[in-house]
């Protein structure tokens, strides 16, 4: 059973940070890349980052610079730290795993507040 879970949302002001976690289970974690997306109320959902299996990383050009995405294999979790938030950054924020087939989590809240 394929297992993503979020967690590290929350409310901050702008110009703060935010570090997001996400616990994966039931994959084959170490091949997969991982993604996260996020969706604001009313709009599509927006790529934010990705870390591939071997470490390289990309990101939407919206959070370039201010987001980092990490992962740990042995522990099978993918992180974002979020830097200099933006009320614009504010969505509910999924994780996802590829390996031919993408799974995704339940999402976690991040509200930013101006």
């Amino acid at each position: 059973q394929v297992q993503l879970v979020e967690s590290g949302g929350g409310l901050v002001q702008a110009g703060g940070s935010l570090r997001l976690s996400c616990a994966a289970s039931g994959i084959i974690f170490r091949l997969s890349a991982m993604d996260w997306y996020r969706q604001a109320p009313g709009k599509q959902r927006e790529f934010v980052a990705r870390i591939t299996s071997g470490g390289s990383t990309n990101y939407g050009d919206s959070v370039k610079g201010r987001f980092t995405i990490s992962r740990d294999n042995a522990k099978k979790a993918v992180y974002l730290q979020m830097n200099s938030l933006k009320p614009e950054d504010t969505a509910v924020y999924y994780c996802s795993s590829v390996f031919g087939i993408q799974y995704w989590g339940q999402g976690t809240q991040v509200t930013v507040s101006s």
